[in-house]
């Protein structure tokens, strides 16, 4: 796939998001941000949940994935083949 995914500590001061540590992001390039609501996880909630994100865009950069379209139609069949 060739796309990486890891997780960015930050904070926003000013109204601008500032990244905790350097990073060796290209110069110019593109991110998403997922902002948590503090409320709604404990730090060790939000540590396992920035791991499996981890683990998961690790999965895909490996090719250990299934396609979820195709997973949904797979499954439709079986239901489909069992009640003939």
């Amino acid at each position: 796939m060739g796309t990486a995914m890891r997780a960015l500590k930050a904070h926003v001061r000013g109204g601008r998001i500032l990244v905790d540590e350097p990073t060796d992001l290209p110069e110019g390039s593109e991110t998403e941000v997922i902002a948590f609501d503090d409320d709604e996880f404990d730090p060790e909630e939000r540590a396992r949940l920035l791991h499996a994100i981890e683990e998961g865009a690790e999965a895909i950069e490996r090719g250990d994935f299934i396609d979820g379209i195709a997973f949904a139609n797979e499954l439709l069949a079986r239901r489909e083949a069992r009640n003939r």
